[in-house]
């Protein structure tokens, strides 16, 4: 029986001839993709990899080795497109629609639209960014802000996109993919919940505490002190307040800002009220034209999958494998058929950073469908 030294001077060798074998192999996969290129051929070959796994796993003699094979080769395999689509990406093959680089975004002279009413955290995400005497005007849905985008009727629009507490808003995400707006900025919101209700409000006769729901979630500890109260659903906490004056009635409270108290003239009853003191809400900033700053650090995507297995795997690995860091993934329904996804996913990086564009080269290559959503 050889002893530990000499197994592992053996490994050693088998590595050797290993790595010298696999440098042969990425060596001709590169005239592979050459060849590709002059065909018009793309890099990723379905059947031609099921039947290379097939084959090789044919050869294995241990058959508990069998699954072994096929992982270690569908690795390589993998790793060998990788190095086609940098090739790809080096000789000009982009898939990308142009964007435009811009030193830093106007914000002067420029309309901005947000959803809900004056007061809503979203205008003051709006006033944060583009400065308290911005031009903005409000609209009842997201999908009026993304309309208006479209149309041109305003520059940029604001919509939140994920909370500290409560996390993504999943439906500003699947409008993200729907319209030709693109994220070309992000700004954070600290969220203080208030308890506001008309002047002279006793909370111990209150019957009623309106809210958007993320505003009624993040407020539940405190809002489970008050279990009688019934919980009404608004379109946004500013909208909540100001439905108190219409009403008119000192039984019924609202859970909104500081900001929307004093505009409608409501009384603070109680602050400190959200669960979490760091209760921060993330806005995205959205235009219609193809831009990003030169600066620009964040990359969004959303891409469709099949429900296989690996497949999911191997679209994230162009990530990794380009030495970038990996922020959020959000998974959604597919409308395009049952039980398939598609994935929303922040990575790190600049579009004209060649790791970025080849991370999105293979990933446009691999999945179903993709879209880039901004830069910024």
């Amino acid at each position: 029986m050889l002893d530990l030294g000499q197994i592992r001077n053996e490994i050693d060798g088998i590595d050797k001839q290993l790595v010298e074998l696999f440098e042969q192999r990425m060596k001709l996969t590169k005239e592979v993709a050459e060849y590709k290129i002059q065909t018009g051929k793309k890099v990723l070959d379905r059947e031609r990899e099921k039947a290379k796994i097939e084959s090789v796993t044919k050869l294995v003699k241990n058959k508990e080795n069998v699954h072994a094979i096929d992982d270690l080769f569908s690795q390589i395999m993998a790793n060998s497109r990788k190095g086609q689509y940098q090739l790809l990406e080096a000789m000009g093959q982009t898939l990308r629609q142009p964007y435009e680089a811009i030193d830093e975004i106007k914000k002067d002279g420029v309309k901005i639209v947000y959803q809900g009413i004056p007061g809503a955290y979203t205008q003051e995400a709006a006033c944060n960014f583009f400065g308290e005497d911005c031009d903005n005007y409000d609209v009842p849905t997201w999908r009026d802000v993304m309309e208006a985008v479209k149309n041109k009727e305003a520059d940029y629009g604001v919509l939140p996109i994920e909370n500290s507490t409560t996390g993504s808003v999943v439906g500003v995400y699947d409008l993200l993919q729907e319209y030709d707006n693109y994220i070309i900025a992000e700004t954070f919101v600290n969220i203080d919940h208030v308890l506001v209700g008309l002047s002279g409000t006793d909370i111990d006769k209150v019957t009623t505490v309106y809210s958007h729901p993320q505003g009624i979630m993040q407020c539940d500890k405190f809002l489970n002190t008050h279990k009688d109260w019934q919980r009404i659903n608004q379109a946004n906490t500013a909208m909540a307040a100001r439905m108190l004056l219409s009403e008119n009635d000192k039984t019924h409270v609202a859970i909104s800002s500081k900001k929307a108290a004093q505009i409608y003239g409501l009384e603070v009853l109680k602050t400190g009220i959200a669960d979490l003191s760091n209760n921060t809400t993330k806005f995205v900033i959205i235009t219609n034209s193809r831009k990003f700053l030169k600066n620009a650090n964040k990359t969004s995507i959303v891409f469709e999958t099949a429900n296989e297995a690996g497949t999911l795997y191997n679209l994230l690995s162009h990530i990794i494998y380009n030495g970038l860091n990996m922020y959020k993934i959000e998974s959604r329904p597919s409308e395009s058929k049952q039980w398939d996804y598609k994935f929303f996913v922040d990575f790190e990086g600049n579009i004209d950073d060649p790791r970025v564009m080849n991370a999105l080269r293979g990933i446009e290559e691999e999945a179903k469908s993709i879209k880039l959503l901004g830069n910024y």
